[in-house]
């Protein structure tokens, strides 16, 4: 996949960036996840940086996760753990948002024994029982369909690449009614290290571009396999999220039916995605079968 850089957006876009927060001195591209487009820390002529993202329409997907987060920074409460949305542009070529810069943060570190684990699950947990979905916002049953489908292809045309799991995740899924997901709560829906920015009094959520409703135990639950992935067992998984306010509603069928959709999603993208991200996804998938197979006594 080929990245776009800063010099590649229309000038036209440039040049309203600059006309609203001074001349850009350097376009500094950061660290990215898989979504396509321009990412890039931008240096401003008064010293200052803001956090510019911006993609052409004719990348649907790049497009239209942004035009979820432009919706979502119009009406983030000034207390959401989030970089506040500083300006945002819908042309008829490219959309472009700027963010806040966080200089001074850092990504999370969440493997064992990391004083940012307790720190980043209060965090997580606290933003799970303030922050209130507004009335426009996604079900999250739109963002777990995309799930569904993918775990619906490996259960049923891959099922040869299961094994011994196969009849383990179905005995999941029977049990698992996606209405369990409901709920009023704003999820972030993509909790990962790289989404996480901790400076020394705070942490910070961002990449809110899955944004949805939900139930307030979700954002907990689809943490546990990253938590998994960097070296916890899911034994102290399951023992950090235990002391988590938010993880007391949530149902244990939902939970792990959840996390077999979540799996066998990744487990889709492993063998059937794009190649650079193959292996990334593998780890993963890993990480959430160890933790099903422990929720199930297997």
């Amino acid at each position: 996949m080929t990245e776009l850089q800063w010099e590649q957006v229309p000038a036209d876009l440039r040049g309203a960036v600059a006309f609203k927060f001074g001349a850009v001195l350097k376009a500094e591209p950061a660290a990215r996840g898989i979504t396509p487009g321009v990412v890039a820390r931008l240096h401003l002529e008064d010293g200052q940086t803001v956090f510019f993202k911006g993609a052409p329409y004719n990348d649907r997907l790049a497009s239209s996760l942004y035009e979820r987060e432009i919706w979502l920074g119009s009406m983030m409460p000034a207390s959401a753990p989030a970089p506040k949305m500083l300006w945002a542009t819908t042309g008829s070529e490219w959309i472009g948002v700027v963010f806040q810069d966080i200089p001074d943060a850092r990504h999370a570190d969440l493997s064992p024994r990391s004083p940012d684990v307790p720190r980043v699950l209060s965090a997580v947990n606290t933003m799970s029982k303030a922050l209130t979905a507004p009335p426009s916002a996604p079900l999250v049953l739109q963002n777990v369909y995309a799930l569904q489908s993918k775990a619906s292809e490996m259960l049923t045309r891959h099922a040869d690449l299961l094994g011994d799991n196969l009849d383990l995740y179905r005995e999941a899924l029977a049990e698992f009614d996606p209405m369990f997901l409901l709920g009023t709560t704003l999820l972030h829906y993509d909790l990962h290290a790289a989404n996480l920015l901790l400076t020394p009094d705070r942490v910070y959520a961002v990449d809110w571009s899955m944004a949805c409703a939900g139930a307030e135990w979700i954002d907990l639950a689809m943490l546990a396999p990253r938590l998994i992935e960097v070296g916890h067992s899911p034994a102290e998984v399951e023992k950090l999220l235990a002391g988590m306010s938010s993880w007391a509603c949530a149902p244990p069928v939902a939970v792990t039916g959840l996390g077999v959709i979540w799996t066998l999603y990744r487990l889709y993208k492993a063998h059937f995605g794009p190649e650079e991200h193959r292996e990334d996804r593998a780890a993963a998938a890993q990480a959430g079968i160890s933790w099903i197979t422990y929720r199930l006594g297997r």
